[in-house]
C-alpha cells in the first residue's frame, strides 16, 4: 500500500520540497533571532563598559562652565588646582551666587573649605551637593575624607558603602577614599 492510500480523503499530500523550503526558513527566522539577541547583548554590554569620549560618568553632573558661573568657576577650579584655597573659596562663592543648583560647584567649595582647614562650611557643601545628586561620586569621595579628618571613621566608610553601590565597577573615587581609610587606620593603630 501507498503512503497516500494511508492518509485519510481529503488530506492533502505535503511534498517534499516545500516542506523543506519551510524548515529552512523557520531555521533562517532562528538563526536571525540568535543574531539579533547577540548583537543586542553586545551592544549592550559594549555601552556598559565604553565610555563616549567627552561624556560624563554620571549623567546628572554638570559642567558648571557652561553655565552662568563659568568664568568664576573656572577661575576658582584653577585657584583649586594652585592650592590657593582663600582665593578658591572666594571665586566659587561667586559662581555659587550665580548657579546654586550646581552640585559640582558645591562640591568643589567644599573641596576648598576642607582644604583651608574649615571643616563646617566644607561639610555644609558636600551635603548640598549630595542633595542636589546623590549619585555625585566626587562630592562622596571629599565627604568621606572629610569625615576622616573629624575622625568619625564609620561616616567615612558610609561613603565609601555608597560609592560601592554607585559606581558598579572600579572607579577613581571610590578606590581613592579606600586607600584613605586605610591610611588613616593604619595611623590609629600605631599612634594607640
Amino acid at each position: 500500500m501507498s503512503r497516500s492510500s494511508q492518509r485519510s480523503p481529503g488530506t492533502p499530500t505535503p511534498s517534499a520540497p516545500s516542506w523543506a523550503r519551510r524548515k529552512r526558513s523557520c531555521l533562517r527566522s532562528a538563526e536571525r533571532a540568535v543574531r539579533c539577541a547577540a548583537a543586542c547583548a553586545a551592544l549592550v554590554v559594549a555601552t556598559f563598559f565604553v565610555a563616549v569620549p567627552g561624556s560624563k560618568a554620571d549623567p546628572g553632573e554638570q559642567d558648571p562652565t557652561t553655565s552662568a558661573a563659568g568664568s568664576d568657576y573656572a577661575a576658582g577650579k584653577k585657584a583649586v588646582e594652585g592650592k590657593d584655597w582663600k582665593s578658591a573659596v572666594e571665586r566659587l562663592n561667586k559662581a555659587l551666587l550665580q548657579d546654586d543648583r550646581n552640585p559640582d560647584i558645591h562640591n568643589l567649595l567644599g573641596y576648598a573649605y576642607r582644604n583651608a582647614g574649615q571643616l563646617d562650611p566644607a561639610f555644609r557643601h558636600y551635603r548640598r551637593a549630595l542633595e542636589l545628586n546623590p549619585r555625585h561620586r566626587g562630592a562622596r569621595e571629599y565627604l568621606g575624607e572629610a569625615y576622616l579628618l573629624a575622625n568619625e571613621v564609620q561616616k567615612a566608610q558610609e561613603q565609601l558603602a555608597a560609592l560601592r553601590e554607585i559606581c558598579l565597577i572600579p572607579c577613581e573615587e571610590y578606590e581613592d577614599l579606600e586607600k584613605a581609610i586605610t591610611a588613616y587606620s593604619k595611623r590609629a593603630a600605631r599612634s594607640r
